[in-house]
């Protein structure tokens, strides 16, 4: 194995994933070559079931291969204590259940030991510092005091961030954290990730959405997926094409960009006159 790169965050050569089913084998991803490098944003976009959580999972070291390599901050899987691993790789998902009752504080507060509930006695000063800034960097700080339970969809998702970088990890995983939000919120989220990587420019981000309008401007690279293959990968303004969306989406998409920001939009087609018969 060759010597690893330190500014390589993540690699994924040749990689395959597949699950055996009563019918037969289930093919999940086929032959995925993907890079990502120190201070690299990226996009993941694709259809339902293109495989981009799938792709995260691997990122995440939640599960391994088929077949193919994947090397995770240095280090390959197979070969790695996956417990540490992912305790240096940030991981948000909307689906993740949160303590309703805990305040805002204290939630992001149990990304100092990893916990579901909080451990006070465990956190020192120089944690409970960092986790705070944490939270002032995801606009949380005037919620401190709030129960979760009372927070909006938006505050949820900024707190979860805010909880996952409390570990000061190197990757940063973001399963479709814009899930269901509406447009005040999805939009303070997006100027919240682009502070984020104006504070931490070294941190390696990787964002999975189904919705171009979602990407912030500070995310400049994307992984285009359909049915668990590649379609385009590289720098978002070579990659986010119409043609190239249009091949992802399997429907004729027309892409504009402006301000940093993406939006994509069906084209029109002329629809033959209607004939009537009595």
């Amino acid at each position: 194995m060759e010597a690893p790169d330190p500014d390589t965050v993540l690699r994924l050569r040749d990689v395959d994933l597949w699950r055996h089913t009563p019918s037969g084998r289930h093919t999940l991803l086929t032959g995925i070559d993907w890079e990502v490098r120190r201070g690299e944003r990226w996009a993941l976009l694709g259809h339902n079931g293109a495989g981009k959580s799938t792709v995260l999972s691997l990122a995440g070291a939640v599960q391994h291969p088929s077949s193919g390599t994947v090397d995770v901050l240095g280090r390959r899987l197979g070969r790695a204590d996956l417990r540490d691993l992912r305790a240096e790789v940030g991981h948000v998902s909307a689906a993740t259940r949160i303590p309703e009752r805990l305040t805002v504080r204290d939630y992001v507060f149990t990304g100092i030991t990893g916990t579901v509930l909080p451990l006070p006695r465990k956190y020192g000063p120089a944690e409970r510092r960092r986790a705070l800034e944490c939270a002032d960097l995801m606009g949380l700080g005037p919620l401190a005091e709030q129960e979760m339970l009372h927070c909006s969809q938006g505050e949820q998702s900024r707190a979860r961030i805010a909880r996952a970088l409390v570990p000061q990890p190197r990757l940063l995983l973001l399963d479709e954290p814009g899930a269901a939000l509406d447009l005040p919120s999805r939009e303070q989220l997006i100027d919240a990730l682009d502070t984020l990587a104006a504070d931490r420019p070294e941190l390696a981000m990787v964002l999975v959405t189904h919705h171009l309008e979602e990407l912030p401007a500070s995310f400049g690279h994307a992984l285009l997926l359909r049915r668990g293959g590649t379609v385009a990968s590289g720098p978002a303004a070579a990659t986010l094409t119409s043609a190239r969306l249009s091949s992802c989406f399997g429907m004729p998409l027309e892409v504009s960009r402006q301000d940093g920001r993406w939006q994509a939009r069906l084209v029109a087609r002329r629809r033959p006159d209607a004939c009537w018969t009595l």
